[in-house]
């Protein structure tokens, strides 16, 4: 089974995926799912990640749907899960400087080879469950969330890998790979998100929540001590200006494909682009998606743009006819390191770029700058905000 064969990479796929598991979000999914019972048997999960990670379908619609049947106290587990993600998104997006050192460092150690990885990533470690789970990314690009903890542990502790280099490995593959929660997830096993707080694999516990399939022999007894430069303290959030009114286009980008719930009050949206940065096969198909349903509620042609750069961008603004382009904000990622190089670029061209942010993010992301009990506290005056 292929990535493409269980995610089609469409909204509908998305919506219709949430239907279908909205009556086991309330005490079913807390009792259920911390097991792994392999890739054929995924009904203990939700297996939206992938659709909420390129916001397919959003937060706030996914929430209000399950307290819908299940109530807020019913789906509290579930809830929770769809909180952690804006925290990793909200915690990441106040300290960018972790993202960029991240990035620098996962370029120093690529430039050199290292046995251990190679073996680990062709499915020739020690510990066959690791070569499963590495064989499970490859053909489907998804794993279980309790698999990927396993896994990060085994490689950081067990098998002594930089930990930086594992979550290079999940970002090229995981098809819901979110530059936030892979990367502070990473340094959460590791012991440097929360100081002295490693994760450590154990294999009874492997062995419990995979029904058996696996019981690896060997694994660390004790977390590795790694330590780095102190994290820097939290920035707050740029403020957007609002954007003016008038004509303008709507540039869509792999980090918000649903346009239609944009708040774009008093813009006259002319035409509709799309543009990917990563590889993602998922992301450049849903993309297709996105811009056919763009098209379609806003009544004007959508093109898609070789490039996030700054000449493509203003090639098509002048096509069109407009000043002005619409973007929704990137989190902190590889788009939003390219939005930010042609914003500069496009103001040589006379062309303005605007970025709107959604009130889910503006409301949520000041509360994630610590630990997640900040924002866990602020959970229920959040569901208030998107209440129906």
């Amino acid at each position: 089974m292929t990535s493409s064969d269980f995610f089609p990479a469409t909204r509908q796929a998305g919506l219709d995926r949430l239907a279908a598991f909205l009556p086991r979000a309330g005490t079913h999914y807390a009792s259920q799912r911390n097991y792994d019972y392999g890739p054929q048997r995924r009904s203990n999960v939700s297996c939206l990640s992938p659709y909420v990670r390129h916001r397919l379908i959003t937060e706030p619609e996914i929430l209000r749907a399950v307290i819908d049947v299940h109530g807020a106290q019913g789906a509290d587990k579930f809830i929770q899960e769809i909180c952690w993600r804006t925290y990793w998104k909200g915690w990441l997006e106040s300290r960018p400087a972790i993202w960029t050192r991240y990035r620098r460092e996962v370029a120093a150690l690529s430039a050199k080879p290292h046995p251990g990885v190679a073996y680990a990533t062709t499915g020739r470690s020690s510990f066959e469950c690791l070569d499963e789970w590495v064989r499970e990314l490859y053909d489907t690009g998804y794993l279980h969330n309790h698999a990927r903890m396993w896994f990060a542990s085994i490689w950081i502790h067990s098998l002594k890998l930089p930990w930086q280099l594992g979550a290079d490995l999940f970002e090229r593959h995981l098809i819901d790979a979110d530059p936030a929660s892979n990367l502070l997830s990473w340094r959460w096993v590791a012991g440097l998100h929360t100081k002295g707080k490693a994760y450590l694999a154990r294999a009874d516990n492997i062995a419990r929540y995979t029904e058996g399939r696996f019981m690896p022999k060997g694994l660390a007894e004790l977390p590795l001590d790694l330590d780095e430069m102190p994290p820097p303290a939290p920035r707050a959030l740029p403020i957007l200006a609002k954007p003016p009114e008038g004509a303008a286009c709507l540039l869509i980008t792999e980090e918000d494909m649903n346009p239609e719930s944009l708040d774009l009050a008093g813009m006259n949206i002319a035409g509709v682009a799309t543009v990917q940065v990563t590889d993602s096969v998922f992301a450049k198909s849903a993309l297709i998606d996105a811009g056919a349903r763009a098209s379609a509620y806003f009544e004007v042609p959508v093109i898609a743009l070789p490039a996030l750069a700054a000449g493509d961008v203003a090639a098509w603004a002048n096509e069109m006819g407009v000043r002005r382009i619409i973007t929704a904000y990137a989190p902190v990622g590889p788009t939003a390191e390219r939005l930010h190089d042609v914003t500069g670029r496009l103001g040589d061209h006379d062309i303005g770029l605007s970025l709107v942010r959604r009130a889910w993010d503006d409301s949520a992301w000041p509360h994630a700058t610590k630990g997640f009990f900040a924002l866990k506290a602020h959970i229920p005056a959040l569901l208030e905000l998107i209440a129906p």
